[in-house]
Order: C-alpha cells, then structure tokens, then sequence
C-alpha cells in the first residue's frame, strides 16, 4: 500500500499491513522475527493473541504499543500512520492512545493505589489535581477497590495490584489496551476477575483490548483469537 491514507478508518483503533520486524538489521547475525503481518483490531474488539514461547507475540504487541519500530510496513493507531513520526509524536500518541498491562504490575508499591493510578494523569493537559484524584477514586471504584485507595499497592494481594495496573492503564481512556500475560502470575480465582474486568471494560468503555496469553480457557472466551507461529498470523479464529 503506497498512500497511508489507505490506513485510516474511524472505525480500525489498529491496522498493520505487511509489518516485519527484524533485528541485527545489516549484521552478519540479522534475523527477522516477525513477517508480513496484516491485522485490523476495530473499536471494543477483545482479541487474544497465542501462540508458543519465542514465536514473536512480545514483539508484536511492543509494535503495535509504539515500544518499537516495524523494520517494514505501515502500522496505523487511531488512523495516524506512525512508521514515519519521530519519537516525541509516537510518545505522544501512546500516551493517549494506548495503555499497557503486564503480567509483573510493575506499581509504585511504596506509593498508594490512588497514586499510582494517578500517575499518568500528572502532568497531562486538561487534568486539575482536582479531575485527577476524582478519576483515579472513580476508576478504582470500577475495579472494586473502593475500600483501598489509601493502602500502600505493594501491601495489596497480587489480583488487587493487578487490578490497580488495570485502573492505572485506563487513566487517559486509551482506545487500545495492550494486556501481555496480565494474569499469567495469578492463581485462578483472580484470573478469572482480571479477565473479567479487561473483558467488561471492551464491553462497557469500547475500548479495543489485545491480549496475550498462553490459557486457551481465556483465550476460548474472547471474541477474536490471533495463533502466532513463527512470526505469522497463522490462524484468527472468530
């Protein structure tokens, strides 16, 4: 696709054509770990992603995150074409477009449930201290955790920091979630609830939702399945 005009529709969060991603790019070691994809992820779509370890769902979602670069290919967020802006612009729009969920919560875990989500709010225009605590007491009432705004995250039970990760996500109502493995650390029960709420905040908020995982249970509950092998989209199941 020559013009990437051709990307944009109101409708796509997410659209790769021929993406590939190689590494050690010249070097007698260069290897390419992803090969022309071609994906389309509309507004409130869930979709899991699976596929073995190492087949390149990391680094995938680290493109499509505007962590890293596609060595080929256009990838488009929102209908922007990113391939071509430079770092500030991409800081820019993963700031508002995108937010992220890991398995590690990666919280501040001296600092509080309510600060932590608030976070990524600080700073950002449009957002008065007091906008940012009301948002962040709102969200966290949204994950159930009405009662813990004060506590210290890192004296929260794994699924209550990870339910903290996900309010934090949605601080800027990003139209995309990236979740990679976010429930991978915890025991099923809080599993489920995780999955739960990623799934009721596609359904509710109309946000687009791509999650990786390696529990075909969760994955047979989303609405759209990617199989990665190899660094190709080998089979999407709906």
């Amino acid at each position: 696709m020559d013009n990437p005009k051709a990307l944009d529709h109101e409708a796509h969060v997410v659209v790769l054509r021929g993406v590939c991603k190689s590494f050690n790019v010249g070097q007698p070691n260069e290897i390419e770990i992803l090969h022309s994809i071609d994906l389309t992820l509309d507004r409130g779509e869930f979709c899991a992603v699976m596929g073995p370890s190492g087949s390149g769902k990391s680094t995938l979602l680290n493109l499509i995150g505007l962590l890293d670069r596609p060595t080929q290919g256009q990838l488009a967020i929102r209908g922007e074409e990113t391939t071509q802006l430079g770092d500030q612009a991409l800081t820019r729009l993963r700031g508002h477009a995108i937010g992220f969920v890991f398995q590690h919560h990666h919280l501040l875990t001296a600092f509080t449930a309510l600060e932590n989500v608030m976070m990524p709010m600080l700073g950002a225009a449009g957002f008065s201290n007091a906008d940012i605590t009301a948002k962040a007491m709102a969200l966290l009432d949204s994950v159930g955790l009405r009662t813990f705004y004060h506590q210290a995250s890192g004296s929260l039970s794994g699924g209550q920091q990870q339910r903290v990760a996900v309010a934090r996500a949605l601080a800027m109502s990003p139209a995309l979630l990236l979740a990679d493995e976010p429930t991978g650390n915890l025991d099923s029960k809080s599993a489920d609830a995780v999955f739960d709420l990623l799934h009721r905040v596609s359904r509710d908020q109309g946000t687009t939702v791509l999650f990786v995982t390696h529990n075909p249970e969760l994955a047979s509950r989303c609405e759209k399945t990617l199989q990665v092998v190899d660094g190709r989209i080998v089979d999407e199941m709906l």
